[in-house]
């Protein structure tokens, strides 16, 4: 089997970290894949210091006569099957694979919701061609349903996944970690790991921060990331709202770190504030590490946290929620110990990485069948 993986993004985030490691995965079980990408996008230059063979065209629009042939050529070198993590990458793969006439299987997941209803001509010349469609959470299945041209036989529920065997707190020495942001040994670490983007929930984690540090002395807030791409603006205006809360005793900004598990076992509670997520990584990832977590009750979440169980889910853009349920874990480390043993079984028995690699190679299988 050989797969051409595709993922034309310019920008570095979950789907673009997923792709690599998607890529790494089927390489590490001895299936030939290559990546389509655009050339030097972070993601190109993640994939050739990962030792992957790259492909890169420059399409990151809709229309892209020359890219197409470009690609046409690509993939006839034998391929068996395509897999685009960006539905909009099907704008440039269709075309190619139609000047050529190749029924090769076509398979894209579907990382992000769209509000656009795409069911128009030209959508539905595109979507025809699909083979299946994977749907990160049930409510991308309703969202896929709703939009797009396609039918319920050709949607496949594939969740993101974790490496559980690299995320597992029994690897890390949280008390190096702690030791490397100055956080002493009775203090009280609540995490929280995202892109400053707006919609992720950084203000209500600092208002909330506001009314608890006012109660309990002992409390830190680790904030790990970055901005995102041509959004410095906003992550200035996190820190801003930080000092004018007067937090900065109390909160610890640490840029982008590569080192996520390490940084993760510094913590005592993730909070995971989001607004609207399809999925949520980050709150997987702080799952196999074995933190209990405190999670806005919003979309795709909910596939993933099970309420009281491993997680307190609070009202969604409510800070005043996200603190009260902040404070049931704060003041019960009998109840994050129970939360944390029972979020790490749940990441290793749902969401890692062999078990969900094992699933889409089903699939590939399944759609090379149908061909």
């Amino acid at each position: 089997m050989k797969i051409l993986y595709s993922c034309l993004s310019k920008s570095w985030g979950g789907m673009e970290m997923i792709t690599i490691q998607a890529v790494q995965n089927l390489l590490n079980r001895n299936i030939e894949t290559e990546l389509l990408c655009y050339p030097e996008s972070k993601i190109h230059k993640a994939a050739v210091e990962h030792g992957i063979k790259v492909h890169a065209i420059k399409a990151d629009s809709y229309f892209h006569p020359f890219e197409v042939i470009k690609l046409s050529k690509i993939i006839k070198q034998n391929f068996d099957l395509i897999h685009t993590q960006a539905s909009k990458d099907l704008w440039v793969i269709v075309p190619a694979l139609k000047i050529i006439s190749s029924r090769i299987p076509l398979i894209m997941t579907k990382q992000v919701g769209s509000f656009i209803i795409k069911k128009d001509f030209l959508h539905k010349w595109i979507y025809d061609r699909l083979t299946y469609a994977l749907a990160i959470s049930g409510i991308i299945i309703d969202n896929l349903l709703e939009t797009c041209p396609i039918d319920k036989e050709r949607i496949k529920l594939l969740h993101n996944f974790v490496d559980t065997k690299k995320f597992d707190p029994s690897l890390y020495n949280s008390k190096a970690a702690r030791k490397e942001f100055n956080i002493e040994e009775n203090d009280v670490v609540i995490g929280m790991l995202a892109r400053f983007s707006p919609g992720k929930g950084h203000e209500e984690l600092l208002y909330a921060a506001k009314k608890l540090t006012q109660k309990y002395s002992n409390l830190k807030f680790l904030i790990v990331g970055e901005p995102s791409r041509g959004e410095d603006n906003y992550g200035n205006q996190i820190v801003e709202l930080s000092n004018k809360l007067d937090l900065s005793n109390h909160v610890i900004f640490t840029g982008f770190r590569s080192d996520t598990p390490f940084v993760i076992s510094a913590m005592d509670i993730f909070a995971f504030p989001s607004h609207s997520e399809a999925f949520g990584i980050a709150l997987i990832e702080a799952m196999a590490m074995g933190k209990a977590s405190v999670a806005s009750d919003a979309n795709g979440i909910l596939d993933i946290a099970i309420d009281s169980e491993t997680s307190l889910l609070f009202k969604n853009k409510s800070a005043e929620d996200l603190s009260d349920k902040l404070e049931q874990l704060i003041t019960s480390p009998v109840k994050r110990e129970e939360f944390g043993k029972a979020a790490r079984e749940r990441a290793v028995n749902f969401f890692d990485v062999e078990f969900l690699s094992d699933k889409v190679i089903d699939i590939y299988k399944m759609a090379l069948k149908a061909e």
